[in-house]
């Protein structure tokens, strides 16, 4: 029954505003909180609450509704696809919140602007490598080129507003985090090259583990007087026609783009590759052979199908998911789809490699399919088998002017060096970020990327990282990953905004034990066996014998993980009363009110929102646990 029954609605309608009769509590509270103080004892205790003495001023109420959308900023580090969702989701969850993401190339995408080279394209379905909110129709192909993924990406920035907080050409050079004021101090090199600082109450990484290039460490690399370029920052005028091209490399960047020089007029291509790895059939195939799909390119019709039959579409997108999330087991140990996996890889190369079946034994790894991450490569066997490709195999001891020398003493005389070497993955960024105590996050990740959840690492306050180490998945949808993690940084952000916080940090034993999770889960996986893959870098981005890259469990494993945040896992520093009395970690109850009552004009709507369809969620009548959504997903706090 209500303290307070239904009132005529004359009285409904006087010239009292809901923000003067909030105004006229506090002052009431204020005067009578006085009142109070002065009849008591100093050191008097009654019913829990403590007489100050003097030596504090009693404590206030807030003059804000529950909801308490304080001024607050935050400053994200990366417009690819996890700075474009944060761009996206938090002028639309957070009110009254300052937003800048510093971008430091010419255009959104992250690395889908970066990579430009022959070949390069998405190595996972693209209807899975995409915002879940904004899918598109037509792909031209399976996996999409990169200029498609770039265009998309840019397409989604427009669509939904992001570019009004992307500050492009603004590279950040250094971040200082100030405890004292609770802020993080941001260095920004302008196009023009003058650096300016920016403060926040929140920094967000969303530089992603694929960004600070990786040279090779080979002697002489600098003193090659021929055309050198990385795969991540490629020469798009350069002519490769007629020219003897060394590659380097064989992770997944160097299997897409040998295909493409090979077919080059007159090239001639030396691979200089020493590792091992399982090229697999399309990670799509059994979804494509199902659909009978005859090709990884859609035709115009089938692209069509998909904007006229949006069930079909959905069928299409979720059996698209539903395979990649069904293979979990292939990354396990012992498992019977893990040895089918491998007598299934094992018999493709094989095939493929027919013209040259020797280069079979040369490729085979003796560990089990996707310690490394696995590649599908289409035409890249085929390719290696050509005439104007030479495999090499001998390991390079320097590089000189003319060329690359192998062990055996052979120079090898190149035009262009390409260096596919990949990124420095789970390590500190390249500029200097300081924490608590003056720690830097290069000293903090000397030996290992230490995190929680790979979103969060301690002596770093307020500082959150979408993708971060540990961050991504062997399996699954990387872009769903990527939308959890930034779901619970917006929480992060939240809470911090409406319960007056002014530094949150992970604690050290949570980091701990997290670590101790990874550690013993991946013990059981093939991802500890014996290969060269960044999924297991150090902190200097050496290979290590720990998994840094990767995830602990299958993507829906880390979409219920990041659901709901275990909050006492952090410390906690609130900002400071505003009349200097003790602080109160409940004083974020407010005035009293809520936000949607202190409207002017205030709407039927903002009063009696729980009433409507968008806010309601029916149980079913009789037997309210057989709920099918519920069924398909648990409920969570």
């Amino acid at each position: 029954m209500s303290a307070v029954p239904n009132v005529p609605e004359v009285l409904q309608h006087t010239d009292d505003t809901a923000p003067d009769a909030a105004l006229q509590h506090l002052l009431n509270s204020k005067k009578a909180t006085a009142e109070e103080l002065a009849r008591v004892d100093s050191k008097a205790t009654t019913n829990g609450y403590h007489a100050t003495n003097g030596t504090k001023p009693a404590w206030q109420l807030h003059d804000a509704p529950i909801e308490n959308q304080r001024p607050i900023k935050v400053i994200v580090i990366g417009a690819g696809y996890s700075g474009i969702y944060m761009g996206i989701r938090i002028p639309e969850r957070i009110r009254n919140c300052e937003l800048v993401i510093y971008e430091k190339n010419g255009g959104v995408g992250g690395t889908w602007h970066e990579n430009r080279y022959p070949g390069a394209a998405c190595d996972v379905p693209s209807h899975s490598y995409q915002f879940s909110f904004n899918p598109k129709h037509d792909w031209s192909a399976l996996y999409a080129p990169a200029s498609e993924i770039r265009d998309y990406l840019e397409s989604t920035a427009k669509k939904y507003g992001v570019e009004r907080f992307v500050k492009l050409r603004h590279e950040v050079t250094e971040c200082r985090w100030d405890q004292g004021e609770g802020k993080w101090h941001v260095q920004v090199r302008q196009p023009d090259g003058a650096i300016i600082e920016d403060t926040c109450d929140m920094l967000v990484s969303a530089r992603g583990n694929l960004n600070n290039k990786q040279w090779p460490t080979i002697d002489g690399l600098r003193s090659f007087e021929g055309e050198i370029m990385h795969l991540s920052d490629w020469n798009q005028s350069y002519d490769f026609v007629n020219k003897r091209i060394g590659v380097i490399g064989l992770g997944s960047s160097a299997i897409q783009i040998i295909p493409k020089l090979q077919q080059v007029e007159g090239a001639k291509l030396s691979c200089f590759i020493r590792g091992r790895t399982w090229i697999s059939p399309p990670l799509g195939q059994h979804s494509q052979d199902e659909l009978g799909l005859e090709s990884i390119y859609f035709n115009k019709d089938q692209i069509e199908s998909f904007k006229r039959d949006p069930a079909a579409w959905m069928k299409f997108r979720m059996k698209i998911e539903a395979d990649a999330n069904n293979v979990h087991s292939i990354t396990l140990k012992g498992t019977e789809m893990q040895k089918g996996a491998q007598a299934m890889f094992e018999q493709g190369m094989r095939d493929r490699l027919v013209k040259k079946p020797h280069y079979f034994d040369r490729l085979q790894p003796g560990f089990s399919p996707g310690c490394r991450r696995l590649t599908p490569g289409p035409g890249f066997l085929e390719a290696l088998v050509e005439d104007n490709v030479d495999y090499v195999k001998n390991k390079i001891v320097r590089i000189e002017p003319k060329g690359v020398v192998t062990d055996d003493g052979t120079l090898h005389e190149i035009d262009a060096l390409i260096c596919a070497t990949g990124f420095y993955a789970s390590s500190a960024p390249p500029f200097p970020v300081t924490g608590l105590r003056k720690t830097t996050l290069q000293t903090h990740w000397a030996d290992r990327a230490t995190n929680y959840l790979s979103l969060a690492t301690d002596s770093f306050p307020n500082m959150l990282m979408m993708l971060g180490p540990n961050g991504a998945i062997g399996e699954g949808s990387l872009t769903m990953m990527i939308e959890s993690t930034g779901d619970y940084v917006i929480k992060a952000i939240r809470k911090i905004q409406k319960e007056r916080i002014k530094s949150f940090v992970i604690k050290p034993d949570r980091v701990r034990d997290f670590l101790q999770y990874v550690d013993t889960y991946f013990r059981g996986t093939v991802f500890s066996e014996d290969c060269q893959s960044w999924y297991k870098k150090n902190g200097k981005g050496q290979s290590g014998d720990v998994v840094t890259g990767l995830w602990p469990g299958s993507t829906l494993h880390c979409i219920e993980a990041l659901r709901s945040p275990r909050w006492e896992d952090y410390e906690y520093e609130y900002h400071e009363e505003v009349n200097g009395a003790e602080v109160n970690q409940m004083g974020w109850l407010g005035n009293g009110w809520g936000a949607t009552q202190m409207r002017s004009p205030v709407r039927t709507e903002d009063l009696a929102f729980y009433l409507m369809d968008e806010f309601q969620d029916p149980p079913v009548e009789g037997r309210p646990e057989e709920k099918e959504s519920l069924k398909i997903r648990p409920w969570s706090y």
